[in-house]
Parts: structure tokens; sequence; C-alpha cells
């Protein structure tokens, strides 16, 4: 999950050329699609898991089942809008 760019490979984030720059993916969030069925998952990084007080992370869990509640429910709406099932042969 973690990702790491080389500081070779992009610019300097700050004025300071000895300072290298790294991006790593400390949280991600997708949301996947079945038939009419919507899913929304997320992940943390393990080390920031790790690093968090069981209060901290009961606050993260929280905070992050209603951004996936909220994401999956806007990219469910939208799906319905753009694709809406086709009518049923009965």
């Amino acid at each position: 999950m973690a990702r790491t760019i080389s500081p070779s490979d992009m610019s300097p984030s700050s004025d300071d050329p000895a300072d290298p720059t790294w991006d790593v993916e400390l949280l991600l969030v997708l949301v996947s699609r079945k038939g009419t069925q919507v899913e929304a998952q997320w992940t943390i990084h393990p080390q920031l898991k790790q690093d968090l007080l069981p209060n901290e992370w009961q606050e993260v869990t929280d905070l992050m089942a209603k951004a996936t509640d909220i994401v999956g429910d806007r990219f469910s709406k939208a799906l319905s809008e753009a694709d809406p099932m086709p009518p049923g042969n009965a």
C-alpha cells in the first residue's frame, strides 16, 4: 500500500535541495461496483495504524466509516443516474 517516489524522480518540495521529497500513501479509499451493489472500503498504512493510540484508532475508524458511507452513497447515486437499470422481462 505504501508507495515511495525517489527524490531524483521528482522536484523537491522545499527551497532546500538537500531536503528529499517522499510521497507515501497513508490512506486509501476504494469504491467498487458489482451489478447494482456498491461497496466502499478503506485501508490505512500499517505503520500509521501501529503508531495510533487506541482512542485515536477508534476516532479514525469512526470518521472513515462515515466517509466511506458518503462516498459509497454518492457513487451509487451517480451510477444510477448515468447507468439506469434496464427494464426486466417478466
